[in-house]
């Protein structure tokens, strides 16, 4: 069955999937493109008089504008037992733990198997954080992840830190997210459990159970109420959309810069462990946000913590040798870009050639002298040597080599380097004291090249013709 609908400028049609077909199965290879330039998106939003009321999302809009609105009225009104304040910090993690331990990588990345009493405990616990079903997050999850910082990303980062973190969801989006695929969750016992009874859940973890737990354990059930159920559910809410705003706003790119995804500790604290945000998209298999023991991230520890007791599985790590390889390249890009913010020596491709002769003749009238084959002029150099004036004039015209690397002194890796920067030509034919290793100044020996200009060296020997320095 072919979805006639979509036949715009040359792309292929789109057969669409069967019921239990994965639903980017027949996706171009084009996709995003293709999506972009055939399906339109909705008109920019018109806050006018007669129309704002249309564009919102009146149920999330509801559940993040009146939670923390109630929860400061109980505040105000309700005063907070310890026993109550330790019970809404733990149901806090118990929570936000359903989040980022089963939504997130447990089921939106596949990053361990989980056994069936975990998952239960997953599906309930999720519920608790009010922020949709299984099936539902991890559908939106995978396309940010398929989709990043395009517009199929459903919450791009490139719209900014409050759409990313909470605008998403208050509004209508002008696009519907990227295709992604979750046929293998709508076969999953227990994620279709928790979908078909998601509502109940919802209500009864969010609200209700902490207001009885509160009632029947310490005979308050308003406290129960308003800090394990409102006030919790606020920062539960916060502290995973984090995960979408200030984790692609703060911190450094360790592994890759292509996206907006960054590394700081403090939004692995704002986020039960998911701030290493960098890694994990560069890794999203990876059971770990963190891979340093002294990184935050009991996310890891809770779900390793599951492994040694039986309740999980096959906790997938990406291979140490390729994690190293992504910090070396990132690396090995900041050293370059400071690399390029130095002056460094005239290539010897632009150095005119000189005869041995022409050498001399021109040292008669400048102070030229010859190392490792390239002619230097020092003639701002003679009043600053160290080892004085006349150790520079007694070689002008001459060959220095052996005198340069050890026959009078042994010169230091920056005095080469500086001779580098004094280079006026090469000696034509090169010379019997050249030594190879002494050719490149130390700085220059590890300098990070890119792949293009590996294979653009050649050698400046070859060039025949004389020139005036």
């Amino acid at each position: 069955m072919l979805n006639n609908a979509v036949e715009r400028r040359g792309f292929p049609e789109i057969n669409v999937p069967g019921k239990d077909e994965p639903a980017d199965l027949y996706i171009p290879s084009n996709y995003v493109q293709h999506t972009l330039e055939s399906v339109k998106p909705l008109p920019p939003i018109k806050w006018t008089l007669k129309t704002w009321y249309k564009e919102i999302n009146w149920i999330s809009f509801a559940l993040l504008t009146l939670t923390p609105i109630i929860g400061v009225v109980g505040i105000c009104t309700v005063p907070l037992q310890r026993p109550i304040a330790f019970f809404a910090v733990g149901y806090y993690f118990f929570t936000g733990l359903g989040i980022t331990a089963g939504y997130h990588r447990l089921w939106a990345h596949r990053a361990y198997n989980a056994g069936t009493f975990l998952q239960y405990f997953f599906a309930i616990a999720g519920a608790g954080a009010a922020e949709g079903s299984i099936r539902w997050w991890c559908r939106g999850h995978r396309a940010h992840h398929r989709y990043t910082d395009t517009e199929l990303d459903p919450y791009n980062a490139h719209r900014g830190f409050f759409y990313s973190h909470i605008g998403w969801m208050l509004i209508k989006p002008r696009r519907k997210p990227g295709v992604a695929d979750v046929s293998d969750l709508s076969r999953a016992p227990v994620v279709r459990w928790q979908h078909k009874h998601y509502l109940f859940l919802m209500l009864f973890m969010t609200f209700i159970f902490p207001t009885i737990v509160g009632k029947l354990l310490w005979n308050d059930a308003l406290g129960g109420y308003f800090y394990a159920g409102v006030v919790r559910l606020v920062f539960v809410h916060h502290s995973t959309f984090c995960v979408n705003s200030l984790a692609h706003w703060l911190g450094e790119t360790p592994f890759d810069d292509k996206h907006t995804p960054r590394d700081h500790v403090i939004t692995a604290l704002c986020t039960i462990g998911e701030g290493y945000h960098n890694f994990h998209h560069q890794f999203p298999m990876d059971y770990r946000n963190a891979i340093k023991w002294y990184q935050y991230d009991p996310t890891k520890w809770f779900i390793w913590g599951c492994h040694k007791l039986g309740f999980a599985s096959h906790l997938k790590v990406f291979p140490d040798n390729e994690v190293r390889k992504g910090q070396l390249t990132m690396q090995l890009k900041r050293l370059r870009e400071t690399q390029q913010k130095l002056a460094w020596p005239t290539d010897s491709n632009d150095l005119p050639v000189i005869s041995w002769e022409s050498f001399q003749k021109q040292s008669e009238t400048r102070p030229l002298i010859l190392i490792s084959g390239f002619i230097h002029d020092v003639s701002t150099f003679l009043d600053e040597h160290p080892g004085g004036r006349h150790l520079l004039v007694r070689f002008i015209g001459k060959e220095a080599t052996t005198a340069f690397f050890g026959g009078v002194y042994d010169h230091s890796n920056a005095a080469h380097n500086l001779l580098a920067m004094k280079r006026v030509g090469v000696l034509s034919g090169g010379h019997p004291h050249v030594y190879d290793d002494k050719m490149i100044p130390p700085a220059q020996r590890l300098k990070i090249a890119r792949y293009t200009e590996l294979s653009s060296f050649s050698s400046s020997e070859d060039a025949c013709s004389e020139h005036s320095l």
